[in-house]
C-alpha cells in the first residue's frame, strides 16, 4: 500500500467533493492518505505542508496552475500525477472517471518521468524554478523592452519586444504556443526564448541546449517583472542579468501512458 497526498483545486466546490470522496476510496482501499493544509483547511480536516511531504505520490486535482503551484510549493520533488479538473490541462494526464481505478492499481515501483526545469539567477542570486516557463515583461503597459541573449559569453542577439518567454520543453504547449513557438518533446533536454510582440520580424523562437550557458540582459530603462509559472514575481531594473539554466531537480510526473503526442493532438482538439 502507498502513502499518497492528495491536492484539490479550492476555488471548485465540486473539485473539493471529488478530492475528499477519492480520498476515502483510496483509504478503504488501504492506503495512506493525506491532504495538504490549503485542501484541508478547505474541507475542515488535518493536513500536512507540500514543501517536504513524507509520501510516496502527490495527486492533484485541478488544471495546470493547480500542477504548477503543487510543484513550485514541493522543496523536494515527489512523483506527482494530474486529475484534470480545468479548462484543458497539459500537465493533467488522467481525466476523473478514470483516476479511482489508475490510482487503486498503483503500486511501489511505479516508472515516472522526469521533466526538467528552468532555474533563474539574477546577478547571481537564485530567483526560482519554472517548471513550464518565466515571462519577463514591462510593469508599464504599453512600452516595450530591450533584451541582449548572451550564449556561452558571446552576444548572441538583441531585440525589442513587449516581452520576453524562457520556457522548458513541457512549457512549450502553454504561454509558449500561444506566443508562435513550436511544440517540443519534453523528453528534450532544451531551453526555448520566445520573443513577445518584436518590434523586427527576424526576430525568432531560439531552442538551446541546456548544457549551454544563457544570459539574458535587460537593456531598458522602463521597470520590468519576471513572473515564474504565473506564481512568483521578481522586480527587474536595468543591467540585471538573469542567468538561466537547467535547475537540478525535475519535476516527477507519473508515466500514466500515454503518448506525448497523441495526448497534446488530443488537448489540442479541445480548444
Amino acid at each position: 500500500m502507498m502513502r499518497m497526498l492528495l491536492v484539490s483545486r479550492i476555488d471548485d466546490q465540486k473539485s473539493l467533493s471529488y478530492t475528499q470522496t477519492l480520498g476515502k476510496d483510496l483509504e478503504e482501499q488501504g492506503h495512506t492518505i493525506r491532504f495538504d493544509a490549503e485542501t484541508a483547511r478547505a474541507l475542515g480536516e488535518s493536513g500536512i505542508s507540500l514543501s517536504h511531504p513524507d509520501v510516496d505520490l502527490v495527486v492533484i486535482v485541478g488544471g495546470d496552475g493547480t500542477i504548477l503551484r503543487t510543484v513550485q510549493q514541493m522543496k523536494r520533488q515527489v512523483p506527482l500525477i494530474g486529475i484534470n479538473w480545468g479548462e484543458v490541462g497539459f500537465l493533467a494526464d488522467v481525466e476523473p472517471p478514470e483516476a479511482p481505478g489508475f490510482l487503486s492499481q498503483m503500486k511501489e515501483g511505479f516508472s515516472t518521468e522526469k521533466r526538467m526545469r528552468v532555474a533563474f539567477s539574477k546577478n547571481g542570486m537564485h530567483l526560482g524554478d519554472a517548471l513550464n516557463e518565466a515571462l519577463i515583461v514591462t510593469s508599464r503597459p504599453a512600452k516595450m523592452l530591450r533584451f541582449s541573449v548572451i550564449v556561452d559569453g558571446v552576444l548572441a542577439e538583441q531585440f525589442r519586444a513587449d516581452g520576453l518567454l524562457v520556457s522548458s520543453p513541457t512549457g512549450s504547449t502553454a504561454y509558449a504556443m500561444s506566443a508562435g513557438g513550436p511544440i517540443i518533446d519534453p523528453r528534450i533536454q532544451g531551453i526555448l526564448l520566445v520573443p513577445l510582440a518584436p518590434y523586427m520580424l527576424s526576430s525568432r523562437p531560439h531552442l538551446i541546449s541546456s548544457e549551454r550557458r544563457i544570459g539574458i540582459r535587460l537593456e531598458s530603462a522602463k521597470p520590468a517583472r519576471l513572473v515564474i509559472d504565473g506564481q512568483q514575481t521578481v522586480d527587474l531594473s536595468t543591467d540585471d542579468l538573469i542567468e538561466v539554466t537547467k535547475s537540478a531537480e525535475p519535476a516527477l510526473f507519473v508515466d500514466a501512458g500515454r503518448n506525448f503526442f497523441a495526448k497534446v493532438d488530443d488537448k489540442l482538439r479541445r480548444l
